[in-house]
């Protein structure tokens, strides 16, 4: 794993007038990567140097977390978190982005690729699913599990498998954001939860290639299958022995995969 520091960090300006914190770096065409629920842009460092040597990496704090706003009367919803990136693009001047969403960030992805087809190049979701008639959902112990006393533990495990956390000591920053407020967390809770694209996911034009690991009980593997099959001309790859976060895990493949992936689509020449 490797890590990456961002050479333009800013704030843009939702439609509703929330900042929406992000930040770029590296070179070539433009990446963006977003996190997954209840988590800031820090959910992509140990991975985003990966990419960019090849694509200029675009990062932002999703509603409630990080450097942006957590307004207490905005709409919390996968899709107006979509209208949010469409925000940071325009600050930045980007007229076209290729996408990479995992877990929440994945649902995210759906609504720019379905809302605003004209912004989004390549499309790679990770670890996420549809929602609505789409959904598998995780089985009932990973459920009481997360409701019990120790959910960090639990979301740890979740994430990664004890033979990787052994070798690879220290806090994991995909668990969530420390500083977010528990009304936020909620609210970025119940905006995963309600999400559904289901019956629009045959309009996604993009290339879309769908990641998952085999051992992710979080997102059950099914859902990425499920995915593949409604987007039109899809892709899926499954990680082998990975878990939700098969991005840590499975860092070099899954890396590698992406990185194929773009540059077989590059997006189209200005003019």
């Amino acid at each position: 794993m490797s890590t990456d520091t961002p050479t333009h960090d800013g704030h843009a300006t939702a439609e509703d007038g929330a900042r929406i914190g992000f930040d770029s770096g590296g070179s070539g065409e433009p990446l963006v990567l977003l996190a997954g629920q209840a988590n800031s842009r820090r959910w992509w460092d140990p991975v985003r140097a990966d990419f960019s040597s090849a694509h200029t990496t675009i990062t932002l704090d999703c509603l409630g977390t990080g450097t942006s706003d957590s307004p207490r009367d905005a709409e919390w919803s996968t899709r107006r978190f979509a209208r949010d990136v469409i925000a940071v693009l325009d600050e930045l001047g980007v007229e076209r982005a290729h996408v990479y969403g995992t877990s929440m960030g994945g649902r995210v992805a759906q609504w720019l690729a379905i809302d605003h087809p004209h912004r989004v190049g390549a499309l790679v979701l990770g670890c996420t699913s549809g929602g609505g008639d789409g959904t598998v959902a995780s089985d009932s112990t990973v459920v009481s599990a997360l409701s019990g006393d120790d959910t960090a533990e639990t979301l740890t495990d979740l994430m990664v498998g004890p033979q990787w956390r052994q070798s690879h000591p220290g806090p994991l920053p995909v668990l969530g954001d420390p500083a977010m407020s528990d009304r936020a967390r909620r609210a970025h809770r119940r905006a995963s939860a309600q999400h559904d694209a289901w019956a629009l996911l045959p309009r996604i034009s993009a290339p879309t290639l769908v990641l998952h690991g085999t051992d992710d009980r979080l997102t059950p593997p099914a859902n990425g299958a499920l995915l593949a099959e409604r987007i039109p001309g899809a892709t899926l790859r499954l990680l082998t022995g990975a878990r939700h976060a098969y991005f840590l895990e499975r860092s070099e493949e899954a890396g590698g995969a992406v990185l194929d992936f773009l540059a077989a689509h590059p997006l189209p020449r200005a003019g």
